[in-house]
Parts: C-alpha cells; sequence; structure tokens
C-alpha cells in the first residue's frame, strides 16, 4: 500500500471531474495569511473546523433522512453523479448570481475566494466506500510480503504483520481525528504536509514535501527495476539489462507528459483487476509447479521455518516488506480532502487495514510454503513455467508501467510547485511557459529514476531502504509526533483566556517561552503524551536501524560473487550456472 495512485480512475477518483487547471491548482502550498498579516493559530484552525464539522453533519443527516436505507447503501459505495453535479451548480450559480448583480452595476466579474472556496467544497464528492477502494488497491505491496516471510519465518512474519497493521490503524485514527479539528472550508487541509503545518509550522511541511518526493522517485525507479527484470524474464535474459530499463524509462518519459490524472482513466482502473489476475495466476503456479530455480542462487528442496535465523540486517530488510504493505498513510490526508464526509474515513480505513492483513498476509504464506527459500521479489517473477511467466510478466509489467506514470505525475507536480516555483520562482504550471518545463521535468525525473534503479539494481534492498527512509516516517513516526504537539497547543490554551476570532492572538495569557505554558501542554494527558514521545523515539530508532541494514545489505550485494552490477546487462534473475 505504498502509493495507491495505481488505483485512480473516473469512476473511483474524487478528482476524476476536474478540470486540468483546478487539478494543479491542488498540489499548489497555500499558507493561509489573516488580514492583519499574521499567520492563524491553532485556535483559529479549530474554530473555522467545528463550524465544518457541523455544516457536514447536518447535511448527512438530512441526506440519510431523504434517502433511507437504499439511498445509504448507494451513497456508500457509488455516489450519484448527479447529485455531485448537482451540488456543484448550485454553488457554482450563487457565484454566477452574484457575479452578474455586482457587473450590471458596473463591478468586477472576478470570482472572490469564498466562492472559490464553496464552489471547491461542492466537489467532495467521494464516499468512505470509494476511498476503502482506493487504499486496498496497490502495486507494490502484495508482491512483497512473501518474501518478507522467507526472510523471517511462519511465526515473526504473522507477529509483525499483526503488530504493525494495529500500529498502522492507530496511525491512521491520528490522521483521522487531527484533520476533522483542523480542517475547515475556509482553511482547507489538502496534504499530509499541510496538516503538519497546522501544527508545526512551514518546516515540518517542507520535510513532508522532501520526504514525499524522494519516496515517489524510488517507487518509480522500483517499478522501472522490477519492470526490468520482467523483461528480462520474457527475452530469456537475451536482451540487455539496462536496456530492458532504458525501455520503461523511455515509455514512462512519454507517459508522463499526460498532465492530469483524469486523462488516464478508465486505463488505471484497468491495471487493478491486472493486478488481482496476476496474484490468482501466481498462486495457481506456484502450487502446480516447481519453483523458479534460475532466479534464486538456492539449493537443495523447498524448506520453510517458524521462525528463520538469519543475520539481523536481513531480518529487517524482509520486516521493511511489511512496512511497505502498510504504508498509504501519506495520502490519507488527500482521500479525506476529497471526501464528503470526512468523519466516516475511519471506516475505509479500518477495514482496509484488516483487508491488508488478511489479503496480503495469506498470499504471503500461500506463496511462502510452496517455495520456500526460492522465494522471489516480485513474487510472480519466481514462477518457473516459461509461459505462465510471460502471461503474468506482460500484466504486471503494464499495470506497473501505469502505476510508475501516476506516481511519476504526483511526484513532479509536488517538486515543481513546492520547490521550483516556490524556491526558484519558476512559472506556474497553468502558463505556457510552466506546461513545457513541466514536460522537461517529467524527463529529467524519470532519469532519475532510471539512475536509480540501474544504478542499484537490488529489488528487494532498495524497497526496504525507502520504506525505512521515507514510508515508515509517514505511517508511524509522524502521526504520534503530530498528536503530540496538537494536544500540547490544545492543552496549553486551556489556561489561557476565552478566544475571540476577531482578535485571535489576544487571549493568550504566555507563550512557549515560557515554562508555565510547556507545563500546561504537556503534563494535563501525561501518560497519552509520554507513550506517544516514546513510540516516536522507537520508530526512529527503528527506521535508523532498518535504513543501515538495509544500506549495509546493498553494499554486500555487490561484493557477492555473480551479483548483477551497475547499468551492467546481466539480469538479476539470471543466476544459472
Amino acid at each position: 500500500m505504498a502509493f495507491q495512485l495505481a488505483s485512480v480512475t473516473a469512476s473511483h477518483d474524487p478528482r476524476a471531474h476536474l478540470s486540468e487547471k483546478e487539478e494543479e491548482e491542488a498540489y499548489i502550498p497555500e499558507d493561509n495569511i489573516l488580514p492583519d498579516g499574521s499567520t492563524p493559530n491553532i485556535e483559529t484552525y479549530m474554530y473555522y473546523a467545528k463550524i465544518q464539522r457541523d455544516k457536514e453533519a447536518a447535511l448527512a443527516a438530512s441526506e440519510d433522512v431523504e434517502g433511507g436505507w437504499g439511498g445509504l447503501i448507494s451513497r456508500t459505495f457509488h455516489r450519484s453523479q448527479g447529485s455531485d453535479k448537482n451540488s456543484v451548480v448550485s454553488a457554482l450559480r450563487d457565484s454566477d448570481e452574484k457575479r452578474q448583480a455586482f457587473s450590471e452595476e458596473g463591478g468586477s466579474v472576478l470570482v472572490t475566494a469564498s466562492e472559490h472556496r464553496a464552489a471547491s467544497s461542492a466537489l467532495r464528492t467521494a464516499t468512505w466506500g470509494s476511498v476503502f477502494y482506493l487504499i486496498t488497491t496497490d502495486i507494490l505491496g502484495p508482491y512483497s510480503t512473501p518474501w518478507a516471510f522467507q526472510q523471517v519465518g511462519y511465526g515473526p512474519g504473522v507477529a509483525c504483520f499483526f503488530v504493525f497493521g494495529i500500529m498502522a490503524a492507530y496511525s491512521g485514527f491520528i490522521l483521522w481525528w487531527l484533520f476533522m479539528k483542523l480542517d475547515s472550508e475556509k482553511f482547507p487541509v489538502r496534504s499530509f504536509g499541510e496538516l503538519g503545518q497546522r501544527i508545526y509550522g512551514r518546516w515540518f511541511r517542507h520535510a513532508c514535501n522532501i520526504l514525499q518526493s524522494v519516496q515517489l522517485v524510488f517507487n518509480v525507479g522500483l517499478i522501472i527495476l522490477g519492470n526490468g527484470q520482467g523483461l528480462s524474464q520474457m527475452a530469456k535474459f537475451n536482451l540487455c539489462f539496462s536496456v530492458c530499463n532504458v525501455v520503461w524509462a523511455l515509455a514512462g518519459m512519454i507517459l508522463g507528459q499526460i498532465r492530469t490524472l483524469q486523462k488516464f482513466g478508465s486505463v488505471a482502473n484497468l491495471a487493478i483487476w491486472m493486478n488481482i489476475i496476476t496474484l490468482i495466476m501466481t498462486m495457481a503456479s506456484v502450487a502446480n509447479s516447481a519453483p523458479n530455480y534460475v532466479a534464486i542462487p538456492n539449493t537443495g528442496p523447498v524448506q520453510t521455518y517458524a521462525i528463520y535465523i538469519q543475520p539481523f540486517q536481513n531480518q529487517l530488510n524482509g520486516i521493511m516488506q511489511i512496512v511497505f504493505s502498510y504504508g498509504g498513510a501519506m495520502i490519507f490526508v488527500e482521500f479525506m480532502a476529497e471526501m464528503r464526509r470526512p468523519m466516516d474515513f475511519w471506516k475505509a480505513m479500518a477495514y482496509s487495514q484488516l483487508f491488508i492483513f488478511i489479503v496480503y498476509m495469506f498470499f504471503g504464506l500461500f506463496v511462502y510454503s510452496y517455495q520456500g527459500q526460492y522465494t522471489v521479489n516480485p513474487a510472480n517473477q519466481g514462477i518457473s513455467a516459461y509461459g505462465l511467466q510471460t502471461a503474468t510478466n506482460a500484466i504486471s509489467l503494464t499495470a506497473g508501467l501505469i502505476a510508475a506514470a501516476l506516481y511519476g505525475n504526483i511526484g513532479v507536480k509536488i517538486i515543481y510547485n513546492n520547490v521550483l516555483v516556490e524556491l526558484f520562482g519558476f512559472p506556474e504550471l497553468t502558463s505556457t511557459r510552466g506546461k513545457y518545463l513541466f514536460s522537461a521535468s517529467v524527463i529529467v525525473y524519470w532519469s532519475l529514476a532510471f539512475v536509480i534503479g540501474s544504478a542499484v539494481p537490488q529489488f528487494s534492498n532498495i524497497s526496504s531502504l525507502i520504506a525505512a527512509v521515507c514510508i515508515f516516517q509517514f505511517t508511524y513516526t509522524f502521526p504520534p509526533f503530530m498528536i503530540l504537539g496538537f494536544y500540547a497547543q490544545v492543552d496549553a490554551n486551556k489556561g489561557d483566556r476565552e478566544f475571540d476570532i476577531n482578535r485571535p492572538n489576544a487571549h493568550r495569557v504566555d507563550t512557549w517561552k515560557d515554562f508555565s505554558r510547556w507545563r500546561r501542554g504537556l503534563s494535563k494527558k501525561f501518560f497519552f503524551n509520554l507513550w506517544n514521545f516514546l513510540l516516536v523515539l522507537a520508530c526512529i530508532s527503528c527506521a535508523t536501524l532498518s535504513a543501515y541494514s538495509s544500506i549495509k545489505s546493498i553494499i554486500t550485494a555487490f561484493h557477492t560473487s555473480g551479483a548483477a552490477s551497475s547499468f551492467g546487462c546481466k539480469s538479476p534473475l539470471n543466476n544459472a550456472s
């Protein structure tokens, strides 16, 4: 569940009906400034968030009364397009009437910021059912789980799947709670970084954007590497491996010129079913044929272990594949930002974590039970029968390319808007020059991804590294860190005077330079704060140790005899003597 945009479709993606300009504006960072030139404090965000939640609750109650049980079920999984359009048209009609009246009086016809926010709010149409669908569709997570069990064995694998699942759900609930407390129509939260900025300031938003950009470009590099391995298998290792990677990099550069997710439409939906077919074919094949002895340089009959004893760094690499499976928290905020009832997000998150725990773990245990020490990452490339192997490769390569194009689309927009526009003054994406520079950025982005995939042709070690450095932070480290800061500020405010929205900074009796404010902020929920503080430290320690283990494994692999080299022609799967 590293990044689920493989599932973006016209029928399920909440942004599918946005215009190109509206979609690109969604990636532009927004610094909220009050009329007096100051930045809103957390009390201001919470004041408007409460108003927003009350409006949503009233709307939900009226819809449930009008629709009854049948309408409730329908709205859960397939929001009526007619209802969505009516909401949008209604919001836009109000602003049009105001503009027309103002124009008749000789005034300007510009849309005000409040009117734009109202129309944008009406475009929130996703239901918790469609968000569940988005969270549980993935391009990388399921294929790596058999290898995770191969590295640690049945017992530790199941235990880690359970513990990491519980903690991922805990983080998901935190993000949902914070969104509900800080998002509003006046000050909308549109990304993970913006949510963190409400609590810790711009530095935290920049940190999130940097990690998100790194994760996305590594994801694209990982897909190039995986697709290169698949193509080399299809060519029976007669095609230079680096050339295989070049093929997918060039294909990505071409597909990446599509600027809007809307234009992927049903093609992206097809990718989901391609992955499901590949998973089923993989399980059917491993249950009825021998392992792929060429891909893994092991000997002897298939062996499985309750607990597999080996160097700790290898076990950590396997555990990071489980982290990869639960790594969707980075875009939870984006999903909530497009939901008609964000208060229902917890349902989608809870059911999706349960689904991942059951389905992903079952697939991992099933394949590992038949292939043991010969398990390959990704799993479908461990099929030995060439015909079936080629069929699954052809399907997964197509799905992987679509996913990589989507990852690249989002990644380029994040880097372009948050780095090139904000820091270096590049033109906006909606301008003519911006569109040309976007096309050039796509080429640079895919070139960098190609370098990552070809310089380190080690699928498992690279995926473990990105899981430790980036995915672990979004899923496990940042959420408790954010709730710690949130409640410290909320509890510190309880000693202030009554809050006045017209004078948002006049009620405070002390500042964070005073010990009294720190004492109020941290003492009221002492044990909860202590739990989250220790959890953050534990997550940082685990992520650091896992990143170190991944780097050590990469170095060791390069010194192993017969291993694939950087930018070489030997495929990592060609281990025939």
